[in-house]
């Protein structure tokens, strides 16, 4: 599912984080909430209260199936024995901001990327990301989804991502697919 906008009572309490400011909380079991986008490993609901990102590991309290199962169908198409800067990409692709169905790839917010080898078969990723507003409190949430895909792959031994705000971001940093996707 990419994008949708189910109406949901949550079967049980969750974990969550509050959209824009990162705030983490707990919604509580018989919460009304509408599901308004599934991508990346990742729920993003809606409740009177405000955005909440609820993580697979909830995806129950949903009445959802984990994404874990296609983000890992999507990193099993990379061959780990064939370690390369387009695996590294690819593993970015599989993040996404929890309010824009874009990920941080065709959205613009990577910068930079950077591949050390530590020792043969043993790679360091350093990437350096922005986000779309500097007040935005999601940065830490965003940059550790990205940190652990990374290391997901195989010959990722330590990855470190760090958020810059310079240059700032705007909408021409959008790749013409993310463009595609939001239509612009």
């Amino acid at each position: 599912m990419s994008h949708a906008s189910n109406h949901i009572i949550l079967s049980r309490d969750c974990e969550s984080i509050r959209i824009p400011s990162g705030e983490a909380c707990q919604l509580s079991s018989g919460t009304e909430v509408f599901l308004t986008q599934a991508l990346g490993g990742s729920f993003t609901v809606r409740t009177d209260q405000g955005l909440f990102r609820i993580a697979d590991k909830d995806a129950d309290a949903l009445g959802q199936k984990p994404q874990s199962s296609s983000a890992d169908a999507m990193a099993a198409d990379l061959d780990p024995d064939a370690y390369s800067e387009s695996q590294l990409w690819a593993a970015l692709r599989l993040c996404f901001d929890p309010e824009i169905p874009v990920n941080i790839v065709d959205l613009g917010l990577v910068y930079d990327l950077q591949d050390t080898e530590l020792e043969p078969g043993e790679h360091r990723v350093e990437v350096k990301m922005t986000l779309t507003a500097p007040g935005c409190g999601m940065g830490p949430a965003i940059a550790n989804d990205a940190r652990e895909k990374l290391l997901a792959l195989g010959g990722v031994r330590e990855a470190s991502v760090e958020i810059v705000w310079d240059p700032p971001w705007h909408q021409s940093m959008i790749t013409p697919e993310g463009r595609k996707i939001l239509g612009l």
